[in-house]
């Protein structure tokens, strides 16, 4: 067969996964993601289910197609939220850690407090008017409570930390008590400048510095080598 009777390739059908479109989000997701960076820039009481319809310039009907109110829509991101915090709390366990161990996983627990922000800024808000969200977040605070006992007993163990069970006891409340209000903190004290992560940082160290007091020997100098960049803060 001569090159002029041959039958010329076919193109593929198929596209280059370079050029495969995107698929498209879909709506309810749309909403949530909408939905939560509304509520950390504006803060929940100030965002109307009407203002997420407009941001994401679609009808009413189809929101409320997706969520009945915007209680749902919170609930959502709740739902969200509490899976990622008791994931980054249960990780300590496997473990007993040391001073930078705990020093990020401080970091991310503040980070997912950022990432969902507007639950903790506004958390007396919230869990006044949101059964479901009271009761899962005295389980969050519970845990946060436990996982705190949990490293700084470990700590006492090794010999990092020296503190009786009664201070373990009172420095755990306070480690959860700073975690979950330091947000509010930082608005009541400067209420028109915008919360930035720098904000959680200083949180971390805060967090941290409750401990240092007790701390031993080489986990002493770790957190004071540590603690460098936030002693302004």
């Amino acid at each position: 067969m001569s090159p002029a009777d041959r039958p010329a390739p076919q193109r593929s059908s198929k596209r280059s996964p370079r050029h495969e479109p995107k698929p498209r989000r879909r709506t309810r997701e749309r909403i949530l993601e909408t939905s939560l960076q509304l509520f950390n820039v504006f803060g929940e009481p100030n965002v109307t289910t009407q203002l997420i319809a407009d941001e994401l310039e679609i009808s009413p009907g189809n929101l409320y197609y997706h969520f009945r109110s915007k209680d749902d829509i919170i609930e959502s991101l709740f739902a969200d939220f509490e899976r990622q915090i008791e994931a980054t709390l249960a990780a300590p366990e496997s473990r007993v850690p040391d001073v930078e161990d705990i020093w990020l996983f401080l970091h991310l627990v503040f980070e997912g407090i950022w990432n969902y922000r507007f639950l903790y800024r506004d958390l007396n808000e919230l869990l006044s008017r949101n059964r479901l969200l009271e009761t899962h977040f005295q389980r969050i605070v519970a845990h946060k409570v436990k996982t705190a006992k949990l490293i700084c007993e470990g700590l006492v163990g090794t010999g990092d930390m020296d503190a009786t069970p009664a201070q373990l006891h009172s420095l755990a409340n306070n480690m959860a008590l700073v975690a979950t209000y330091w947000l509010s903190f930082e608005f009541i004290r400067e209420p028109r400048k915008a919360i930035d992560s720098d904000a959680l940082a200083r949180g971390a160290f805060h967090v941290m510095s409750l401990a240092a007091p007790f701390l031993q020997g080489r986990s002493r100098a770790l957190f004071e080598r540590l603690a460098r960049g936030y002693l302004d803060a």
